[in-house]
């Protein structure tokens, strides 16, 4: 293709995870994100496919965040020949570092475990994605920090801009200003954006004047309940559970969900709306680390949340116990009532939460309460939508549990949010990537359409020259 400008969607095209996209200026080569696809096999089997381009051939990757669908495959796009520069702001940068070694290890474990049995059956096992000298490696990649708000040059003829997108700790927009033989033109990649009024981080930066938009639509089709009532119900999950002598099990994304729900059990607790020394366990290693860089990069708090750190820990409770070692996670599986347990993964793709369903799901004394998203074809997304039983380490779970869906956490956007977010400055086009087709992005672009907005829907590998 002779155009000087194109961009083309390697990931999160039609689908919501494994954000991937490119883009041309002349000889440049400009990579936004190189994400991880997570769900079913036939989504993780994507992450071992071609990239859709030549990794040596990149010359910058630019992070929006550091959730694993965003960045989870740099470790493989490194060993594939990648050489380039990384440029994210100081948080993503520390919260990638222990997202990609934590990944890097449960690979590995999950990969020991299917040798085990696979020499058993005499099956061929597949190698992990990455491992930890993999992750480890990928990060000497990583270019001093861009500061939000700072434009930065990337390339010749190339400029980026890293905006709040308030989705989780350090999370950016990026407005990227491309310029080759004489042309001019601006994009902007809204990486995943968050739910405004949260009580931590600030409201996500307005979009900017642009001429094309690559906008995600996680809830393109659907608002969020209010933020309150919401809080509301986590109490009532939490107190009715208690009163039946269970225990709670909360999957929980390590990053932003895990501090979030702490801060409101802490508020809950010196409120008098829950116990005050009710036994809470985060039994997540990732997201104690995680939550030990939230208190080190107030940057990206909001004022009244940084008013309120002056004045205590909103991240820490009577009852709060941080689980890292494999032993202390063993140990809460033999309490049977009156805990809460946070642990990851959030859609129930691995980590210590399958422990906990197992010895959960199955009593109708406790409680299961999803805060977050659940993907198609995920083990979180089949609880949710109604089965009766799951498969967990080889045995078949029936879930007897209450469960519990309270979409109000979320640190996606809703649809009212993305259109305000959006605003109504004129675009040439607006690319709606990291969505189910049907409820996110179809409805985006017929969201859009009513307000004028010139809006596709681009195709895995698709080139589009940005005319």
């Amino acid at each position: 293709m002779n155009a000087s400008m194109v961009y083309s969607a390697h990931g999160a095209a039609r689908q919501v995870t494994g954000s991937c996209h490119l883009v041309s200026c002349g000889e440049r080569r400009i990579l936004i994100d190189c994400g991880m696809f997570q769900g079913g096999s036939e989504h993780r089997d994507l992450n071992y496919q071609p990239f859709g381009f030549e990794p040596e051939d990149i010359d910058v990757l630019l992070l929006t965040h550091a959730h694993l669908d965003h960045c989870g495959r740099i470790p493989r796009l490194v060993r594939q020949g990648f050489r380039g520069r990384i440029l994210s702001t100081a948080a993503t940068r520390d919260l990638a570092r222990i997202v990609l070694l934590d990944a890097a290890g449960l690979q590995e474990e999950d990969a020991a475990r299917a040798e085990r049995s696979g020499r058993r059956r005499g099956e061929h096992v597949r190698e992990p994605l990455f491992t930890i000298d993999a992750a480890l490696h990928c990060l000497d990649y990583f270019d001093p920090p861009a500061a939000y708000g700072q434009t930065v040059p990337v390339a010749p003829g190339i400029t980026a801009c890293f905006l709040d997108a308030g989705h989780i700790l350090g999370s950016a927009s990026i407005l990227l200003t491309l310029e080759d033989q004489g042309r001019s033109r601006t994009m902007l990649f809204s990486g995943d954006l968050g739910n405004p009024g949260r009580p931590i981080l600030r409201d996500p930066t307005p979009a900017p004047p642009a001429d094309y938009v690559v906008m995600e639509t996680t809830y393109g089709n659907r608002p969020h309940r209010a933020l309150p009532d919401s809080v509301d119900e986590l109490y009532r999950a939490i107190r009715e559970t208690f009163e039946r002598g269970g225990n709670v099990v909360i999957p929980t994304f390590a990053l932003e969900r895990a501090q979030e729900i702490l801060y409101y059990l802490h508020l809950g607790a010196a409120e008098g709306k829950l116990p005050a020394r009710m036994p809470v366990f985060l039994d997540s290693p990732m997201a104690i680390s995680a939550t030990e860089i939230f208190r080190r990069h107030q940057e990206c708090f909001d004022q009244p949340f940084l008013a309120l750190l002056r004045d205590c820990d909103p991240f820490a409770m009577p009852g709060l116990h941080f689980t890292r070692d494999v032993e202390q996670s063993m140990a809460i599986n033999r309490i049977e009532s009156g805990a809460v347990i946070l642990a990851g993964s959030g859609m129930c793709t691995g980590g210590r939460v399958r422990h906990h369903l197992k010895h959960n799901l199955w009593r109708e004394r406790c409680s299961i309460v999803f805060v977050g998203y659940a993907a198609e074809g995920t083990l979180a997304r089949r609880i949710v939508d109604g089965a009766g039983s799951v498969r967990l380490f080889g045995e078949e779970i029936q879930v007897r549990a209450q469960v519990w869906t309270i979409n109000g956490f979320s640190a996606h956007a809703d649809q009212a949010a993305l259109l305000d977010w959006l605003g109504r400055s004129p675009r040439r086009e607006v690319f709606l990537v990291h969505g189910e087709y049907e409820r996110g992005m179809a409805a985006m672009g017929e969201a859009l359409q009513q307000r004028d907005i010139a809006s596709r829907i681009p195709d895995m590998h698709e080139p589009i020259v940005l005319d």
